[in-house]
């Protein structure tokens, strides 16, 4: 390009030289080598930037940790490097994303591991003495204990696959209208004989209002609420539920008079596996975290408030608008 140039230049000059003599000659000359010098040094500078891009697409492509290329020019060639910055600025953020769902993934599995290989082993040792053991009294304990075992790891499992097709958006919500009265009569219908066992009385203060919500999910995250309540009462200790509306939200409150949450253990309480030092000898710690996937799945929230010795207080939140 530059010798293309050089040519035209002097091409010039003998056209000028020939029609209006020297002077003619001399100026276009040296306008011709001004115009040849500067688009050599812009073309260079150009190539010097596409090069520095180049560079800069490798060491992005090889996992290095690029510097910004952003400047304060205008032109074709700076948008060009904001659209890179851009697209380099996304790949780094999705990959930020899939290293902290990668070790999610990872933890969770050695958690679910480590939860399933307790009854398993439990189950295992109880096999092994089925096979040896006579007495008939003895053989019906253990295969008591193994039934109870097989309980815990299908209730384990069947809530680990709910909160996996939440989590990956395979499940979609189907809000309806449902009244409250009947929602928490279904709730609590399922432990009203673990209730009497236990010697719990349930106090109900049911406003008539009606909730927009999926009625089987919901149901199914109020009853883990209730059953970790249930686990955590004595005989004498009272359950209350009750229901309000505000401008904001329309609130179910389930509120127990049992143990209570210790204060570090408090804002843990919906994280996945785990296990305050209130916690039963078979908790799982799994139950209030799909509690709250499947409130926040539709739009809602749950809030907890508890006082050691005291009891807890579970406040379900629907709001009337998304926020």
């Amino acid at each position: 390009m530059f010798i293309t140039a050089a040519v035209f230049t002097a091409a010039l000059s003998v056209c000028g030289y020939a029609i209006c003599g020297v002077a003619a000659a001399v100026l276009v000359l040296i306008l011709g080598i001004g115009i040849t010098t500067g688009f050599v040094m812009i073309t260079r500078r150009r190539y010097a930037d596409i090069d520095a891009l180049n560079s800069y697409l490798v060491r992005v492509l090889a996992g290095d940790e690029a510097p910004g290329i952003l400047d304060q020019e205008e032109g074709e060639l700076s948008l060009l490097k904001t659209n890179i910055y851009k697209a380099t600025s996304t790949l780094n953020y999705q990959k930020d994303l899939l290293s902290k769902d990668k070790l999610a993934l990872s933890n969770a599995i050695a958690d679910i591991s480590h939860q399933l290989k307790t009854p398993l082993t439990s189950m295992i040792v109880m096999n092994d003495l089925l096979k040896t053991e006579d007495d008939e009294g003895k053989r019906k304990e253990f295969l008591t204990t193994q039934s109870n075992q097989l309980d815990r790891m299908s209730w384990l499992i069947q809530t680990l696959l709910k909160l996996s097709k939440i989590d990956a958006g395979t499940i979609t919500m189907k809000p309806e209208q449902v009244q409250a009265g009947l929602l928490v009569q279904e709730v609590i219908k399922a432990f009203e004989i673990q209730m009497e066992l236990k010697n719990i009385s349930c106090k109900k203060q049911i406003s008539d209002i009606s909730f927009n919500c999926d009625r089987n999910w919901t149901i199914e995250a109020l009853q883990n609420i209730v059953k970790n309540c249930i686990e955590h009462m004595e005989s004498g200790d009272v359950l209350s539920i009750s229901t309000s509306d505000t401008n904001i939200y329309k609130e179910i409150t389930i509120e127990d008079t049992g143990c209570g949450i210790a204060g570090e253990d408090l804002p843990h309480v919906f994280e996945r596996f785990y296990k305050g030092k209130n916690a039963g000898k078979d908790s799982v710690g799994i139950g209030l975290a799909l509690s709250k996937t499947i409130i926040t799945s539709q739009h809602g929230d749950i809030i907890v408030e508890s006082t050691e010795g005291v009891g807890t207080k579970f406040s379900v939140r629907f709001y009337k608008t998304i926020i």
